[in-house]
């Protein structure tokens, strides 16, 4: 009797211990879901600004404004007459 009466202290022991062991590893993958999903979210927030932002940008980019600004710094364009140019050799 006092054999199988340790035999059955030892199992549930083991099965103690195994559904301690698995309720941790659980909880420790748990909780690498909830920081890999908050990281995911916070990626999908910076992705929707930077789409706004190239929204923007798309919107900016067909304006007259920006046109002739960009026309003005990059292509050296300009008006007629709305440049002087001052001739230095005298």
């Amino acid at each position: 009797m006092k054999k199988s009466n340790i035999y059955k202290k030892l199992l549930i022991l083991v099965i103690a211990i195994y559904v301690v062991f698995t309720l941790v590893n659980q909880q420790k993958t748990l909780n690498q879901y909830e920081q890999d999903n908050n990281e995911l979210v916070s990626q999908i927030e910076e992705e929707k600004e930077k789409k706004e932002e190239l929204a923007k940008k798309k919107d900016d980019v067909t304006s007259l404004d920006f046109i002739e600004q960009t026309a003005r710094e990059k292509l050296e364009m300009y008006y007629p007459n709305e440049r002087v140019y001052v001739d230095r050799g005298m």
